[in-house]
């Protein structure tokens, strides 16, 4: 009897997080924080807010202000953002070449972040950075519902809430350590793989293809 053929293989879609994994956000979202405690006299320590980028934008600013003020400050923050926080950042080192890395691969890049969905597109024009989609307001294991509709089989963050978003999927997590949370805790909360930074993904990606089924 002849061998069954083998499944075909899956296309490659790889997801990406977008602040402190793609983008170091922190220059802009200081002078977002600045200007929304000058406007509003509220005491706002930005110097901190911007080390403990990645959960969503209300967890932080219930740090600086009343509990029933948030959701309107929330709303007056991402008014300002485009205004204050685009300009200023950067893509982080081997961002793009990570992007461009997956489309070489006959792959599609998709960004899953939990930062409002237009302010993540205006960051990723601006910079130059194309992925086949953009997918916002998900944070941690919310994560999971894009990575699934897209058919992402890896997902790669810099926050612990990325890890628990990749495997709440099933995605493979692949973790960098340019945010806030160090290689242990990452590969405490389960990383798959802990990459210094994205100038590495190429490497590790094309190793990965080779042993892909």
């Amino acid at each position: 009897m002849a061998p069954m053929p083998s499944p075909p293989a899956l296309p490659l879609t790889v997801g990406f997080d977008l602040d402190m994994t793609l983008i170091d956000s922190r220059p802009g979202i200081h002078a977002a924080f600045v200007a929304l405690a000058a406007e509003t006299g509220a005491v706002i320590d930005a110097d901190l807010a911007v080390t403990r980028l990645g959960p969503p934008l209300e967890r932080e600013l219930a740090h600086w202000f009343p509990a029933d003020a948030v959701p309107v400050m929330a709303d007056r923050y991402r008014e300002i953002y485009p205004r204050y926080a685009i300009e200023p950042t950067l893509a982080m080192p081997g961002a793009k070449d990570a992007i461009q890395a997956v489309h070489e691969a006959g792959g599609r890049a998709v960004v899953v972040t939990a930062k409002h969905e237009p302010n993540a597109k205006l960051h990723l024009s601006h910079l130059g950075i194309e992925p086949h989609a953009v997918v916002g307001w998900l944070w941690a294991e919310a994560k999971a519902e894009a990575l699934r509709e897209y058919g992402a089989g890896v997902y790669v963050g810099d926050h612990t809430g990325d890890v628990r978003g990749a495997r709440t999927a099933g995605a493979l997590s692949v973790a960098v350590t340019t945010g806030p949370c160090d290689g242990t805790e990452l590969r405490a909360a389960g990383a798959d793989v802990v990459l210094p930074d994205l100038t590495a993904f190429r490497s590790w990606l094309e190793g990965y293809q080779a042993y892909r089924p």
